[in-house]
Formats: C-alpha cells, structure tokens, sequence
C-alpha cells in the first residue's frame, strides 16, 4: 500500500462535461472585457462556439511542439491586450501554452524564472482550458512543458497558479480529428496513465484513476477511430485523457515519456505519435518489474494473456497498428545514425528515467528505439 506517501492532486475549480459544453464558456467569461484565444489555424472557426463576450482576439501561431520563441510571441500579443481572459482551445501544446500566458504577459517574470515547480509568482488572468483532442490531459493539470529553441531540451513549469478555472470536456470539439490522430492521442492517454500506474512513485489514490482510464481506452478507443462522430465514444476518450491528466500531477510519468521527447524535439513528431510508438517496447521493457499491473493492462484492453517481455512488445504493438498507428520510426524519417543521440538525450532526463520501474541504461534506450526503428 501506498496510500500513507504524501501527495496533492490539483484540478481545475470547475469541469463541464459533455456533448455542447463548450458554450458554456462564454457563460463563466461573462463580463469579460478582453479575452485572448490561443489555438491553432485549423480550429479558428470553433472560437465561436465558445460564445465569448468582449473584446475577442485570437492567436492561432503556436506549433505542435512550442518552443520559447513561440512562447514569447504569444506573450507579446497579450501584453499589449492584457486580457482579462485567457482561453486555450487545441490539444495540449495550445493549453500549456495558454497556461504560461496566463501567468506571465505583464513580464514580471519570465520564462527561465519560473523553471521547475512553485516558482511562478501570481496569476494575471482568468483560465479556461478546451480540449479539441483525447490525449495530453492538460487541461487536468498545473504542469506546461516547452522546448528550449537553442537545445532542444524539454522546459518544464509547475505552479498552482496555473491550474484552470474552467476546464470543458466537450466531445462534438473531437468529432473533425483524423483517426491516425484519434489512435495516437489515445494512446498517448493510455501511457500517461499506464507509466503512472507502473511509476515507482504509485499511489493506490492514483492507481484507480490509471484503471478507470485504460479501461475507457480498451473500450472506446477502437469505436473513436472507427466513428468520429461516436458521441459516447468521444467521451469516452475525453475521460481517459482527463484522467491520465490527474496521473501526471502527484506521480508523473517515466520511461516512456523520457524516450518519446527526442522524437518530438528532434524528428517533429506530434506527442501523442511519439508516445505510441514507444508505449509498447516500455510497457515489455517493465513487465519483469510490473508483471501484475501488466497483465493488468493487456486484460483492460482485450489483449491475450502471455508470458514475458517479447509477448507483451508484441501484442501491444499489434494494438496500436490496429488502430492505424505507424509505428516504424523509419517511416517517420529516422536512420540508425540518429539513435545513439537520442538515446543519450532521452537517459539524460532523469526527472522523468528516476521514476521508472527498471532502470534503464543507455544501451537499453537506443535498443528501444531500434526496436522500433
């Protein structure tokens, strides 16, 4: 039992679930002045299903994987707006940037101050958090990752400050994303609740959000994919995402995570591609660690029961090519010159490798990713 570790889960002070629920944001923003939108260009024409009052603008320039640059031209428009709002519509890079934003467009701070956990000095606007993807869970969390554009290197902020005064968990806001997107999204939802059921930090508290989670993926992931306009399905995934989002706060996520950055920073992946094609060799990599809470996890997902390693790797990559994931990284344009970089890269983030089950070597790293070249 882990129940006597210490820890805080944040949330955000109020959800709206369900089919619509994206109007009721103009509601909560009701008597806002000014109200600053960050989303990406492809998701533009949903601003208005938010029913905003005031003064709209919306900023639609920040990238899959948003690196400081993009930050601080986010930062600039809103210095000059000064808004009274702040919304993040889009999937978890267009949220954590919306986070940053609300807590740093006066430059009292800046970024390289507020590094690491509880170094963020205040809130300056109110927060609403929109989920246009089943993935990331950002909107769950207090936590915004960015790359730093010179290294490449993954920055990571966590305040209280930037918990969300309204998170909305809207399906219809799903239905136009691709199914090669749904799957890995939904995978990537899966791993965060998985990596934080395997953690070496686990906690029974957080145990049960990880199952609830898996469970919703085994079974609307393959439904959200096959229909995207499966309302119970998009939910569903929605849920699972949220959950994994409650798992990264108080335990985090490991291995996997550690090894799927380089492939974003460096090959350009979207998170969630890069975190499902790693998820199956992790998941066999910890297996002799985490036999049970395995076994666990190919039963919530109607995968056949097996022994060792190679038949979890195995069952659990089928899985994910089910779903329409390509899950060679050479097809995404990796060679074997890249990988013993990367995988030096990857070992190097121990905040992320001290939580892992196993510990795991450089060699190991690179034998993952070639692996899954």
């Amino acid at each position: 039992m882990s129940m006597d570790r210490q820890i805080v889960i944040h949330q955000p002070a109020r959800l709206e679930i369900g089919a619509g629920a994206a109007a009721k944001v103009g509601e909560w923003a009701e008597g806002a002045q000014r109200v600053l939108v960050l989303t990406v260009p492809v998701l533009a024409d949903k601003v208005e299903m938010l029913g905003l009052p005031g003064r709209v603008e919306v900023f639609t320039e920040v990238p899959p994987e948003p690196d400081d640059r993009a930050l601080a031209a986010a930062l600039a428009v809103a210095a000059e707006l000064k808004p009274d709002v702040v919304v993040g519509l889009g999937g978890g890079s267009v949220m954590d940037v919306a986070k940053l934003v609300s807590v740093l467009w006066d430059g009292a701070q800046q970024l390289p101050d507020v590094i690491g956990p509880d170094k963020v000095a205040q809130r300056l606007s109110r927060l609403a958090l929109v989920p246009t993807t089943a993935g990331t869970g950002s909107e769950a969390g207090i936590r915004a990752l960015v790359t730093n554009a010179e290294t490449q290197a993954k920055m990571a902020v966590e305040s209280g400050h930037m918990r969300a005064d309204l998170a909305v968990l809207d399906p219809v806001l799903t239905y136009s994303v691709p199914p090669e997107v749904t799957a890995a999204t939904g995978v990537d939802a899966m791993a965060h609740c998985v990596e934080a059921f395997t953690n070496i930090r686990t906690h029974d508290m957080i145990d049960g959000y990880a199952r609830m989670g898996i469970g919703l993926v085994g079974r609307y992931l393959a439904r959200a994919v096959a229909d995207g306009t499966d309302t119970e399905a998009r939910a569903g995934m929605m849920l699972a995402s949220y959950y994994g989002g409650i798992c990264l706060g108080p335990v985090n996520t490991a291995a996997g995570h550690a090894l799927a950055y380089p492939l974003g920073t460096r090959l350009h992946l979207p998170h969630g591609l890069a975190n499902a094609i790693i998820f199956p060799h992790v998941l066999a990599f910890n297996q002799p660690e985490r036999p049970g809470k395995t076994a666990e996890v190919l039963d919530a997902l109607g995968l056949p029961e097996g022994a060792g390693s190679q038949h979890v790797a195995a069952v659990a990559r089928d899985y994910c090519e089910r779903l329409g994931v390509e899950m060679r990284l050479s097809a995404h344009g990796a060679g074997e010159s890249d990988l013993r970089g990367w995988a030096e890269e990857a070992h190097g983030i121990r905040r992320l490798m001290d939580n892992n089950p196993r510990e795991m070597s450089v060699d190991d790293v690179e034998a993952i990713y070639r692996a899954a070249l």
